[in-house]
């Protein structure tokens, strides 16, 4: 009995952090992509979920204060500013016709 107690810790700790990896916003996850930090879980047993666990997380910070709806906002918002905006959008180009 004492022999599976490793494993079911692995799976276990596997399951839930996978869980918590699809369960979390895009927009807060740190230092790679979503469906990196879930191929790492997955194809990694205990390496992918201690580091999802230490590096990908999201930090407590990013939670206080902050809505889900006002954090996808502002991310929505920085692309909009990345844009590649034509020259009819542009007020500078429109100001100089």
């Amino acid at each position: 009995m004492l022999r599976y107690v490793p494993v079911l810790l692995e799976i276990a700790l596997t399951v839930y952090c996978l869980i918590d990896a699809i369960q979390t916003d895009e927009v807060v996850i740190r230092n790679l992509p979503k469906m990196a930090w879930i191929f790492l879980i997955v194809l990694l047993p205990i390496v992918g979920p201690v580091a999802w666990l230490v590096a990908g997380r999201p930090t407590r910070e990013t939670f206080q204060g902050r809505s889900q709806q006002q954090r996808w906002e502002d991310h929505r918002r920085d692309q909009e500013r990345r844009r590649p905006r034509g020259p009819d959008d542009d007020p500078d180009f429109l100001k100089d016709i």
